[in-house]
């Protein structure tokens, strides 16, 4: 391996959320930490809007205050989640998940993707959480005892005692470590806008399963929702290129004018529903972490919080071992960090594409079925509770 390679102890691939919340965590350890992102700084520092408002739990919204990330966000961009509606079809009687079933003031927070990106770089810069490599792609991994050789695209190399891949579902970094992964095509893509409406949405979530499409409304500040379309792909395509004023006349139709009519207040932003499951998320000197370690559907919003929770997992066990003068890549902390995530998260994955799978069956008894579901659900307050204190608990232990 090159001797003129600059060595760290940890390189994490992927500047995104994930990858700088896992910096910022690791700022107090004493380890030093590259973080390695095709983007240039100035898109790291100022993200562009890309139409994803993020559900956050009260656990997730605690993690990020411990990492000072939260208080870097501007109040009027924090939406509060009050209570959370499920509608089938055209039955008038949603399944209601009141912020009263979590004993909390509401259920979590709606926050914007590239808001929680920017105040993430924020916190990375004024933590000195690590060396940025901005601007660069990893080319080749080159793998020794003990450590690994990144080669990056503008002729420089680093090598690190642990790479944590941050680089999304699709990670070249997972593969490159010769990690295989099972993905799940919807067949479906999903559009996001912001939307202006007519009526008060009363900080209401709605997600709303139609005959032939999805729907989910989330409450933001000033009136304002974020509208989430799931469609084939071809009749997403036709959405994102309708004019203005037609695009608002069709979703104000298909939301049925519940929230009167509804005015586009954003670009339209698009993308396919692919899940994806990796084989395993560590290997010798190796761990991903947020969606390399899942890749999930969105209809249950878990995607965003599951990454916080992988990053929590594996960055408490690097700071253990770090206080006490341990390997912090050796293969028992890393294979305890798998087993954790996956007992958390395997169950998760599982249940949203078995709901995926009901609730977008056209067939007659798949219709019948669901409806029966949330009829059920409504009734049972159990249930209910159960759903919304897994949103309100405020602690995120799940250690082994």
């Amino acid at each position: 391996m090159s001797e003129s390679a600059t060595r760290f102890d940890i390189a994490i691939v992927g500047a995104g959320p994930a990858g700088l919340c896992m910096a910022v965590a690791l700022a107090d350890t004493g380890l030093s930490v590259a973080v390695v992102d095709p983007a240039p700084d100035s898109t790291l520092a100022d993200p562009p809007f890309d139409g994803r408002e993020i559900a956050l739990t009260h656990a997730s919204q605690c993690f990020l205050e411990r990492l000072g990330i939260w208080a870097l966000l501007h109040p009027a961009e924090i939406s509060a989640l009050r209570d959370a509606w499920v509608f089938d079809g055209n039955d008038p009687k949603p399944m209601r998940i009141s912020h009263r079933d979590g004993g909390a003031d509401q259920l979590g927070y709606l926050v914007p993707n590239h808001r929680i990106r920017a105040c993430a770089f924020q916190a990375f810069r004024q933590h000195d959480s690590g060396s940025l490599f901005s601007d660069s792609r990893v080319s080749g991994v080159e793998r020794g005892p003990g450590h690994t050789g990144l080669h990056l695209d503008d002729g420089r190399m680093l090598t690190a005692r642990l790479v944590i891949a941050a680089d999304g579902r699709f990670s070249s970094t997972r593969r490159a470590f010769g990690i295989a992964a099972r993905q799940r095509d919807f067949g479906r893509s999903m559009l996001v806008c912001r939307m202006a409406l007519e009526q008060d949405h009363q900080h209401v979530a709605w997600e709303w399963f139609g005959r032939d499409q999805t729907l989910a409304l989330l409450p933001l500040n000033g009136n304002q929702a974020s509208a989430v379309i799931t469609l084939p792909d071809a009749e997403v395509q036709r959405l994102e290129g309708l004019e203005p004023a037609v695009f608002d006349r069709e979703i104000s139709a298909r939301y049925q004018h519940r929230l009167g009519a509804m005015q586009l207040a954003s670009q339209r932003c698009v993308y396919p529903l692919v899940g994806v499951w990796p084989d395993r998320l560590v290997s010798a000197c190796f761990a991903a972490i947020g969606d390399a370690a899942v890749g999930m559907h969105p209809v249950t919003a878990h995607g965003f919080n599951l990454g916080l929770v992988s990053i929590e997992a594996l960055a408490r066990r690097i700071q253990a071992a770090s206080r006490c003068g341990a390997d912090f890549a050796n293969t028992q902390l890393l294979q305890a960090y798998q087993r954790e995530h996956r007992r958390y998260s395997l169950p998760l994955y599982l249940a949203t594409g078995a709901i995926v799978s009901l609730y977008t069956s056209t067939s007659a008894p798949g219709r019948l079925l669901r409806r029966a579901a949330l009829r059920s659900a409504s009734r049972l307050p159990p249930f209910r509770r159960l759903i919304a204190r897994s949103l309100t608990d405020r602690r995120n232990d799940r250690r082994e």
